[in-house]
């Protein structure tokens, strides 16, 4: 009698667990479980999306050995670590600096936190844009500005040198008020007392910065190496509408690369196996990452 009044008297606690889990469960096995394992298929096929209605063949590991062998790829991934390590570098000493200098309270505080914000709320499509016009050598403001301190550049986004430090600036630009709100928020986080014993001990502002205030935001740092290197990694519409990998292919970056092998090839497999590769990097990159920062919240 009992469990028949339970029966009419609604769902049980579990089964409506499972009714607000579920269409979670089922979005995300249908948009990152199935492509990814879709993508792992392709990869040991000769699949080519072009041609939908082919003979599809197994190929095994034949798409890897070749994406592991071809020159092209090391020197699109050469160009990729050196546009992470100069970016990711820049926005670090840059974010420190602005946190260091919006952690302590002034006039016109609340102003210049959110001026400095507003790189990083506009799209990406929208900065390649306004960037790549920022650099056009007939009426840029760029070289207009260069040519004014008296120096000379022809043209900033053309040039093979220069190109690959564009993207670097104009990433910078952008993402720095990201990297500056995370460490901001690790130097709020700091207990008033340690800056407090340090005063005490007369200990100098250089040895309370290395001694307190850096140990105390290295979590924080290592949290931003590790977002800002998962979302260079795969960069891929601000380098498209600047540069699309020109000139030349010198910022031909690992993502523009599988994009043109995919999309412009239709070599489908080759880039499913370039795209598996580029996971696991990343993938191994954000285990290291992690595994620094669990050592250093244990100290």
């Amino acid at each position: 009698m009992n469990a028949v009044l339970t029966r009419h008297q609604g769902l049980s606690d579990r089964t409506l667990a499972w009714l607000f889990v579920a269409p979670t469960i089922i979005l995300l096995l249908a948009f990152n479980i199935f492509p990814l394992l879709w993508t792992i298929y392709l990869s040991f096929t000769n699949y080519r999306a072009n041609k939908p209605n082919a003979d599809v063949l197994w190929t095994g590991i034949a798409n890897y050995q070749r994406v592991l062998g071809d020159e092209a790829i090391w020197d699109n991934m050469r160009a990729t670590a050196h546009f992470l390590v100069c970016s990711i570098t820049l926005q670090l000493l840059l974010g420190f600096a602005l946190a260091l200098l919006l952690n302590r309270k002034f006039r016109s505080h609340s102003f210049w936190s959110t001026a400095i914000l507003l790189p990083m709320m506009l799209a990406p499509a929208v900065v390649g844009t306004f960037w790549k016009y920022f650099f056009e050598p007939q009426y840029g403001i760029f070289n207009q500005i260069v040519n004014f301190f008296g120096g000379h550049v022809s043209t900033m986004l053309g040039d093979t040198q220069l190109a690959p430090w564009a993207i670097i600036i104009v990433d910078t630009w952008m993402w720095t008020p990201y990297v500056m709100l995370l460490l901001l928020a690790g130097l709020r986080s700091i207990p008033p007392y340690l800056y407090e014993a340090a005063e005490i001990d007369r200990a100098s502002a250089w040895t309370t910065f290395w001694r307190v205030t850096l140990p105390m935001v290295m979590p924080f740092i290592i949290l931003a190496l590790l977002f800002r290197t998962i979302e260079n990694f795969k960069m891929f519409d601000l380098v498209d509408n600047l540069t699309n990998g020109g000139p030349g292919s010198v910022t031909e970056l690992a993502s523009i690369h599988l994009k043109r092998e995919a999309f412009e090839k239709w070599r489908t497999g080759y880039a499913s196996a370039f795209a598996i590769i580029l996971f696991v990097s990343i993938y191994g990159l954000s285990l290291v990452a992690v595994r620094f920062l669990e050592r250093v919240k244990q100290r």
